[in-house]
């Protein structure tokens, strides 16, 4: 059975790891260095850094706070936003990443995930995803340039679709549930998981360590990602593992 995982996700901006609710109405959370050693020994199965402007400015990753921030990793480590380019991937790989993760540039050409996965092998490739539910649509809609445009693209279709590509994993962000601490949104997650056979880590909306426990067991999740309960000490990694192994979760 492969275990499940527990990765705390730094929303980098300007050199600052920050943390809003639904995309909007962001504080400071740290320094994404220091924020990142606490993180590798609190026992983190992996760790996220997206830099969540860079895409919207129409700039590449921040690569030395990627460099500097690998450095103090001994846990796998995903880098994301304003990687456009087969060039950006290898520049965050050898700055440290682990893995790429890709948003918006995938959607605007898809034939980056294909391009990724044959140079670096589809375990290198993470689709990261915005989705939020449309009542007119009736079903989750996807959203690029961090939150802010939505696209005619329907969120499952194109879960299926970055997979068919190449995607060895998906990233998949609530922004109904992004910073609201009320719980995962587990219909979506159920959606994506019955679609697609590679890992998901879920993320938005995380509040407790039993949410966790929610979207891993009912929704199938192969990770759960979270942000401000962790930067804000609301509840630590280890709390939530301890909690899910309590609770007879296999977790590393």
């Amino acid at each position: 059975m492969l275990t499940k995982r527990i990765i705390p996700c730094l929303d980098v901006k300007d050199g600052r790891v920050v943390k809003g609710v639904q995309f909007v109405s962001l504080r400071d959370a740290g320094d994404p260095v220091e924020l990142a050693t606490f993180y590798n020994e609190q026992g983190a199965d992996e760790l996220v850094f997206l830099d969540i402007s860079a895409t919207h400015e129409g700039r590449e990753t921040m690569e030395d706070v990627v460099r500097q921030t690998a450095a103090t990793l001994s846990i796998p480590f995903t880098v994301g936003g304003g990687i456009r380019t087969l060039e950006d991937m290898k520049r965050m790989l050898r700055a440290g990443a682990d893995k790429v993760s890709l948003n918006s540039a995938a959607l605007q050409n898809p034939e980056i995930i294909e391009e990724g996965a044959r140079y670096f092998g589809s375990q290198c490739i993470v689709v990261a995803m915005d989705a939020k539910w449309s009542e007119q649509d009736n079903t989750w809609m996807v959203f690029t340039h961090g939150g802010r445009n939505r696209l005619d693209v329907e969120a499952v279709a194109w879960a299926k679709q970055a997979v068919a590509l190449g995607a060895g994993e998906l990233l998949v962000t609530s922004m109904d549930s992004d910073g609201e601490k009320k719980g995962f949104d587990l219909e979506l997650m159920k959606a994506i998981r019955k679609e697609v056979n590679v890992p998901i880590i879920a993320s938005g909306g995380a509040g407790n360590a039993e949410h966790f426990y929610t979207v891993l067991e009912d929704a199938d999740a192969d990770a759960a990602l979270a942000a401000s309960i962790f930067h804000y000490k609301e509840t630590s990694v280890e709390e939530v593992k301890s909690y899910l192994k309590n609770k007879g979760v296999s977790i590393r």
